[in-house]
């Protein structure tokens, strides 16, 4: 065994951030820990189908992008998701022939520096933990992890009309929290 095909060596180059990724996506310390694991576990067993056409980061990221959603799937199917239009948190946004009860208005801050923000990623996180379960796994999936429609649609099996509803009721909801806890607040300027 070389020292590219060496699983302790992989460990020692590209465990940091692989963790990282993972922590990014799943936000539990456990569990992405395990994910690395599994990756690595994968990456030895399937390194013989390395084509080698990429870096040896750019093919464990892309097991542990599978495994991620491969959990994801795991969980969704392992529960009962359907949500009732009557909870829906969102519904107070809108009047009975579906007009805004008050049009949002446009944020003044620059959204790459809020991005970069330390403390706007602290109340983002917050806001995204306080959304329904499957509308925080499909915001996460398609708005932050980037997957295309298909792919979330078939993680969660769901429609892509199932997904866009979900994805809009999660974007208020999160637009709602900011206001009231960021842009409202006044405190991070």
């Amino acid at each position: 065994m070389n020292k590219s095909d060496d699983p302790h060596t992989w460990l020692n180059e590209h465990g940091d951030y692989l963790y990282r990724y993972a922590m990014s996506r799943l936000h539990n310390d456990e569990l992405a820990q395990d994910m690395l694991q599994e990756t690595l576990l994968a990456g030895w067993k399937g390194y013989a189908r390395f084509a080698g056409q990429s870096s040896i980061r750019t093919w464990l990221v892309g097991i542990l992008k599978h495994k991620i959603i491969d959990y994801i799937r795991h969980e969704i199917r392992g529960r009962n998701l359907t949500e009732a239009v009557e909870s829906d948190p969102t519904s107070a946004f809108f009047n009975a022939n579906g007009s805004w009860n008050e049009s949002p208005s446009a944020w003044k801050e620059n959204p790459e520096d809020l991005y970069s923000s330390e403390q706007f990623q602290k109340t983002l996180e917050l806001c995204i933990n306080n959304l329904p379960e499957k509308q925080q796994i499909v915001f996460r999936m398609r708005d932050i992890v980037g997957e295309d429609t298909p792919t979330v649609c078939k993680c969660c099996d769901i429609t892509s009309t199932h997904l866009h509803v979900l994805l809009h009721r999660a974007r208020l909801s999160l637009r709602k929290c900011l206001n009231t806890h960021w842009f409202e607040k006044g405190t991070h300027s």
